[in-house]
């Protein structure tokens, strides 16, 4: 059957987890609170991809409002009178 010390006996895993938690908890506490902040703030930043997007969406908005009315000015010209007559 089973042993009883078989249960006591702790993986190498384990004792590496163990141990990198010791180090986390040797770490200051503003030095762990300034880590989590750069890390969110890093996570939230805006790209330049995202930046680029708005720039470029807002310019094709604004080259289809000039098209617009450059196109609805220039054809309410009446063709058939010429400036010349009188």
């Amino acid at each position: 059957m089973g042993r009883k010390d078989a249960s006591t006996i702790k993986l190498p895993v384990d004792q590496y987890r163990k141990q990198i938690g010791k180090q986390d908890y040797k770490k200051t506490k503003p030095i762990l609170r300034a880590t989590k902040l750069k890390a969110e703030a890093k996570k939230t930043a805006i790209g330049i991809k995202e930046v680029g997007l708005v720039l470029a969406a807002i310019l094709a908005l604004l080259l289809a409002f000039y098209a617009f009315f450059y196109l609805r000015l220039s054809t309410d010209v009446e063709p058939d009178l010429d400036p010349d007559e009188d």
